[in-house]
């Protein structure tokens, strides 16, 4: 059986002129790998094999940096004269090169969640000191063919905003660079979004914004000509995402969004505001999820990444007007939190409370494992959405995840306490 170092070569999942990759298994991890090697001709070569050398080693300055759950992870690396390699997380899906064509496109739907993946996991990387500068279709991997989930994958053009090492410049795809980058300026997160803003365009209309025969003509409409709207080629594109695409590739920076949580914002806004899902009913979609979370008091302790884990693994619930939603002196082992809607709390036909979006019910039942009697019933006065955690969803999260919602259900039960003795006090 073939091998790369210690990994077994399973077959040949593509190549370009400077490199292969190949699908292998690492017996150790007993998982699945995708292996990046250089061909050996670039290897023995003298004029860019330093440069591939810096690509693949920025690479391997990456590996367990970038902890995410939209960024391929990097397990290994060997660069040696002889042989260079880089060993990464497999993610099945392909590329999204295939929806880029205009009999292809993907549905505005599948889109924007795509996109507002590709926005959160830019923004961590960001804030980890790291600006990608390679933003195109071919870096953006599916993890299955018809899904929405993504990776954002090769990081060997990064700049490491952090660091102070010498950067090589000139690196990138020439159709994907913003005019900074074509003008070898200094290049901050703003170029990568200028650069998914173009993913973005082509993803709309099948064809990118700029198109020339060589690549000085290329460069020369980046940098001095504007872009027709995505709706000029395709007229049936919502007017928010024709906004959103305008305003991530304006060539001024002051006129660029300045941040990816205003990217990523405006993609969730248009999504709810054009109503794209075709039931109001249905479970909201990821995007809409993790906006909602994230802007609830609760989780302002919660970090991007677990609020990712949350979105997978809690269940989203609507609720018909007047439904019981927990009964008084029933068991119970998962507790709730107010999407949007009102409940009402009862005991023994008593009003105690009223809750609303934001507010968490039902948490005492993880501190009796499910053995305890609910202490009151918890009723729905209009069509109310929720949130629901099962306690063994809760013990499979991430160790941090778990401290910070403990910690929220203290403050939670300190702020009842509080109100109580105010009241008790009142008497």
């Amino acid at each position: 059986m073939e091998r790369i170092g210690k990994y077994e070569v399973r077959r040949l999942l593509g190549e370009s002129a400077t490199s292969a990759v190949y699908l292998g298994f690492d017996p150790f991890s007993q998982r699945e790998v995708a292996i990046k090697r250089l061909h050996p001709e670039i290897l023995r070569s003298t004029d860019r094999t330093t440069l591939y050398h810096h690509l693949l080693l920025n690479e391997a300055a990456l590996a367990g940096k970038l902890q995410h759950p939209h960024i391929a992870q990097i397990h290994d690396a060997v660069i040696e004269d002889r042989d260079a390699y880089v060993v990464m997380e497999y993610v099945p899906g392909g590329t999204l090169e295939p929806f880029t064509q205009a009999d292809n496109l993907l549905s505005f739907e599948r889109l924007v969640e795509i996109i507002f993946k590709c926005t959160r996991a830019l923004d961590y990387a960001y804030l980890q000191g790291v600006t990608h500068r390679d933003i195109k279709p071919a870096n953006i991997l599916l993890t299955s063919p018809t899904g929405q989930d993504i990776k954002v994958s090769d990081f060997g053009a990064a700049i490491f905003t952090a660091s102070e090492t010498t950067q090589v410049s000139g690196l990138g795809s020439p159709a994907y660079m913003s005019p900074q980058q074509v003008r070898e300026m200094p290049l901050d997160h703003r170029t990568d979004i200028y650069s998914l803003g173009v993913v973005m365009y082509q993803l709309l209309t099948g064809q990118l914004p700029f198109q020339a025969s060589t690549n000085v003509n290329l460069i020369y409409q980046i940098a001095n000509q504007v872009a027709p709207p995505p709706s000029s080629i395709r007229p049936e594109i919502p007017p928010e995402l024709d906004a959103i695409v305008v305003r991530a590739m304006q060539k001024d920076l002051s006129a660029r969004y300045a941040t990816w949580m205003e990217f990523s914002h405006d993609l969730a806004q248009a999504y709810r505001n054009r109503n794209l899902a075709t039931d109001d009913r249905s479970e909201p979609p990821d995007s809409a999820k993790f906006e909602r979370l994230r802007a609830f008091r609760f989780f302002r302790e919660f970090s991007d990444i677990e609020i990712w884990e949350i979105v997978r693994f809690a269940e989203w619930k609507l609720v018909p007007a007047g439904s019981v939603v927990m009964k008084e002196g029933e068991p119970g082992n998962h507790f709730c939190i107010v999407v949007e809607g009102e409940l009402r709390i009862v005991k023994k036909g008593h009003l105690l409370n009223v809750l609303s979006a934001g507010d968490c019910f039902g948490e005492m039942a993880l501190f009796t494992a499910g053995r305890g009697a609910r202490t009151a019933s918890v009723e729905a006065t209009a069509e109310t959405r929720i949130l629901i955690i099962r306690a063994p969803a809760l013990l499979r999260a991430s160790a941090l995840c778990q401290m910070h919602f403990y910690k929220g259900f203290l403050e939670v039960l300190a702020t009842r306490l509080s109100l109580a003795n105010s009241r008790i006090s009142s008497i």
